[in-house]
């Protein structure tokens, strides 16, 4: 024990005098709630500030205070001591407990605490005995325990609330009946466990336990040795220690536990912030020695010689040592900063990464202390051990300024040593995973790089970045580690970018691929579809066939929720007949496709295109790149005596294939737009535009004609000059019985008329159709043939006079139609002017709606038709037999002004009609818009 390193953690903060207001001898001290409490021997109790002055006092008890305790939760003084005897029989010993934040009111300028209860302690059931030990326990508030310990091995024991008398006294015996032996009670302690409550009794000889929860408390000998009194105490982990002159004894709940030889008689013992405080005599010097023993670290960290301890108490985070002399010395712990300081300049770093350790110092002082030792290692070239300390702080040193120390290529150990620690904790950077297996790799170590990478096979995820893991392995060429690394992690690209561009297998790619989950299938395959398709074209389709069918008919997955094939058009790049094939097999299955607008254009533009690359098999034949120029081909061609003809046998089925797929492109058009719908399943504008660009008549022609765009479709036959098709598109559009377009004959009429060569027998066709469905006027037929010099008038002979002879009986009609109109005006405005300048005469006898005779009242109109009076009802203004003649009359005309002002009927009744003149000569004619108004 004498081995134990010495040391100055603490230091002495300040000492003196106790103030003169202290009077009496001090019997007893305790502490708690941030004062000392002092009682004295004149029954006196007194409270110590801070600074060791006197805070305040009052009397406690009329003769001497022999204990006291100053409790934690409550502010509560609980004294023992010595009063006035009430008869020569009763002892004058009492308990009492004071109520420090009450106050007694009295005369006096000061005030003492209410004491809240007072307690006999000897009474006819508990014999008097001189009190060797007192102990308070708080429980439940506000329930208190108070074993006071006897000379005679008896301990008094008092629970309840003092206050109210509700207590409960009882006697605990150490030592039997029969033993005429008086055996001191010089310690006590409790120690609370849970529910279970013990309480430690020691004596001269022995050391026991009570078990309080058994009824009556159970008494178990822990030891068969004792100790004196102020050497008893309990450690911060309620465990009793009792110190003998040859050692410190630790005990628990079942026996006694550890010991400690430190030799020399014990005055006083105490436990502060995990330190043994021991005052002990030293028997070569005759002196009281104050050692702060710290049993963890095996070390003796404070020594001061004392005089002779009357007390020992802890406050103010100080150790507080009060002499017989009524002196007092408090001894400070220093701070952390300091005691490391003073073991740095001694090199004793093992000892001040225990002292943090032991005393829970948070963890980055505790690493800087472990950095300082490895830098003190690292100077003395221990670079093993160094780094075993590095390791240490990883988590509070920065990784850079280890490694930076330990990149010398001789001490590549070390670094990689550090640099696997670092990813165990899940704290390596990308840079640290790019270094650490540098160092594998320059070190050639494949079987520690197999444990980095495999060592956690299908525990979690891997602790390191994976990305910088596969670029190292691959610049490596460690291909099985980088591909082991990705396919853990789910790093599906990486894993097939290794397969397909180092490794070139493109069948375990297509594997893999299928083995992935749809979703993740979908998205590699866009990543690397190309090169899968430049080499696996067949096998790659199958698997994006599976993509965008199978799901949807093996799981009942919605096809819009299945992916598209238009997602994967990219992929197709420079191979055309690949997406071709296998947009002609999703839509050969998939008939209602979300994107089936878009896979339509798609496949129009491949079937109309002209230039599509088509790999011809003379060409790969003759091991000519399929890529090269038609300028290169034909140069290697005419290498060989057959090349010319295999040129042209090229040619021949590329012109074939040409129009193979235009036929295809052209049952697109017709299936993708039924008769039943009004739009197609395509782009019309994108299909037109590729018609135009391809010089795809056929497709035109359909596309115009599905769109009733007639004029169009007669104009892709002009400028073909097919006299016969225009003639045959024109029966066939411009039949308006059948919903064609009769003005189509009015321009194919301009078209022969303007095309300056002989075309008569067209032209009599022609008119034959005009003048059936009366199309155009004579006049406009003749100055638009006019313009061709290549006509005689004998081709419209026959036609004028079949129209002037037409015109002729239509004037002689017109003429008839005036004569009788105007013989009609003319009798109307003569019956008029009758009715205004002559008298009626009504002679009809008769009633017009009852036919019986007519008598008075009777009412006659002007239109000679004559009614009783009660026939005609409350209507005597029109005649019954007239008005609703009248009345259609009146609402006729109604409805003609109203005409008059919807616009749109007039412009389209002219627009629709053959002859548009005699529409504004009739709306003229019946009065409609001759009216004017403001």
């Amino acid at each position: 024990m004498y081995q134990w390193r010495k040391f100055e953690f603490f230091e002495e903060k300040y000492g003196g005098k106790i103030p003169e207001d202290v009077t009496g001898e001090i019997q007893c001290c305790s502490s708690g709630r941030g004062k000392v409490v002092i009682g004295s021997s004149d029954g006196s109790v007194s409270f110590l500030d801070r600074g060791i002055k006197f805070d305040s006092g009052f009397q406690a008890h009329s003769s001497s205070v022999l204990f006291l305790q100053h409790l934690k939760q409550r502010n509560f003084l609980v004294t023992v001591g010595e009063d006035e005897q009430i008869s020569p029989q009763q002892s004058g010993m009492c308990l009492k407990v004071f109520d420090l934040d009450k106050a007694q009111e009295e005369s006096t300028s000061s005030s003492a605490p209410e004491c809240i209860g007072i307690l006999r302690i000897f009474t006819n059931q508990f014999p008097e005995a001189k009190i060797t030990s007192f102990l308070v326990l708080e429980e439940v508030p506000p329930i208190l325990l108070i074993a006071i310990g006897l000379d005679n091995g008896c301990v008094y024991c008092v629970k309840g609330d003092i206050a109210r008398e509700r207590i409960t006294r009882f006697k605990l015996q150490v030592v039997g009946v029969s033993d005429k032996r008086q055996t001191p009670i010089t310690g006590l302690g409790f120690r609370l466990d849970g529910l279970s409550l013990l309480l430690f009794a020691v004596t001269p000889d022995s050391v026991n336990s009570f078990a309080m929860q058994a009824q009556p408390p159970r008494l178990q000998t822990l030891d068969h040795i004792g100790s004196s009194v102020n050497t008893v105490t309990m450690s911060d982990r309620s465990e009793l220690i009792v110190g003998r002159p040859e050692a410190v004894y630790f005990y628990e709940v079942d026996g006694r536990g550890p010991c400690w030889a430190f030799e020399g008689e014990k005055k006083f013992m105490g436990w502060f912030r995990g330190y043994l405080l021991c005052v002990i005599a030293d028997p070569k010097t005759g002196t009281n020695v104050f050692n702060v023993y710290d049993l963890r670290n095996r070390l003796i960290a404070y020594t001061l010689v004392v005089d002779k301890v009357s007390n020992m108490l802890c406050e103010w985070g100080n150790v507080i040592l009060i002499t017989a002399d009524k002196s007092l010395l408090c001894v400070a712990e220093k701070d952390m900063e300091s005691k490391l300081d003073m073991l740095f300049k001694k090199n004793l770093y093992t000892v001040a990464i225990n002292l943090v350790q032991s005393q829970h110092a948070d963890a980055s002082a505790t690493a800087n202390v472990m950095r300082k030792y490895g830098d003190h290692l690292y100077g003395k070239q221990d670079y093993d051990e160094a780094m075993s300390q590095y390791i240490n702080t990883i988590g509070h040193l920065e990784p850079s300024f280890v490694i930076q120390k330990f990149l010398d290529a001789q001490r590549i150990y070390n670094l990689t040593n550090y640099l696997e620690k670092l990813h165990e904790k899940g704290l390596a950077s990308k840079d640290h995973t790019t270094l650490l297996l540098n160092c594998y790799t320059k070190l050639k170590d494949v079987e520690k790089l197999n444990t980095f990478i495999r060592k956690e096979d299908g525990i979690g995820e891997l602790k390191f970045d994976v990305e910088t893991a596969i670029r190292v392995c691959r610049a490596a060429n460690y291909h099985e580690h980088a591909m082991y690394v990705a396919k853990k992690a789910g790093k599906h690209e990486w894993y097939l970018k290794i397969l397909l561009e180092d490794l070139g297998n493109y069948d375990e790619a297509l594997q893999y691929i299928s083995s992935l989950e749809p979703s993740q299938a979908g998205v590699t395959i866009k990543e690397y579809g190309k090169i899968l398709i430049e080499h696996k074209p067949k096998e790659a389709i199958d698997i994006l066939m599976r993509l965008c069918t199978e799901q949807g008919t093996s799981n009942g997955v919605y096809l819009s929720m299945l992916p598209s094939p238009v997602d994967f058009i990219n992929v197709f790049v420079q191979h055309p007949h690949s997406l071709m094939d296998f947009l002609e097999r999703y839509a050969e299955i998939v008939k209602d496709s979300p994107a089936q607008a878009e896979i339509n254009n798609t496949l129009l533009e491949l079937y109309l295109s002209k230039d599509l690359n088509f790999p011809s098999i003379s060409l790969s034949e003759n091991g000519v790149d399929q890529n090269f120029t038609d300028q290169s081909v034909s140069a290697a061609m005419s290498k060989t005596g057959s090349g010319k003809k295999k040129i042209a046998d090229s040619n021949d089925t590329i012109e074939k294939d040409c129009v193979e797929r235009q036929q295809k492109g052209l049952e697109l058009l017709k299936l993708g737009w039924p008769s039943d719908q009004e739009q197609p399943l395509y782009d019309v504008d994108l299909a037109i535009i590729l018609c135009e660009m391809n010089s795809f008549k056929e497709g035109l022609l359909y596309l115009y004609e599905k769109m009733k765009l007639y004029k169009e479709v007669i104009a892709c036959y002009m400028q073909n000059h097919d006299h016969e098709g225009l003639i045959a598109c024109c029966k066939k559009l411009g039949d308006s019985g059948k919903g064609g377009d009769p003005s189509l004959w009015a321009d194919l009429l301009k078209y022969f008329g303007e095309i300056g060569e002989d075309c008569t027998k067209e032209v009599k066709e022609v008119l034959t159709y005009i003048e059936r469905d009366d199309i155009l006027p004579p006049i406009i037929v003749l100055q638009t043939l006019a313009k061709n010099p290549c006509l005689t008038l004998s081709v419209v002979k026959d036609y004028i006079a079949r129209k002037l002879e037409q015109e002729s009986k239509i004037i002689e009609e017109d003429r008839r139609a005036v004569e009788k109109y105007q013989e009609t005006t003319k009798n109307m405005r003569k019956e008029i002017e009758d009715l205004r300048t002559n008298a009626r005469i009504f002679q009809l006898s008769k009633c017009t709606a009852c036919t019986f005779t007519l008598d008075i009242p009777a009412v006659h109109f002007m239109c000679m038709h004559s009614f009783h009076q009660r026939c005609l009802g409350d209507n005597e203004t029109e005649c019954p037999e007239c008005a609703p003649e009248y009345r259609s009359v009146v609402e006729m005309k109604r409805s003609l002004e109203q005409n008059s002002k919807d616009q749109a009927l007039f412009f389209q009744q002219v627009k629709s009609s053959k002859d548009g003149f005699s529409v504004i000569a009739e709306y003229f004619g019946k009065g409609i818009i001759s009216k004017t108004s403001d």
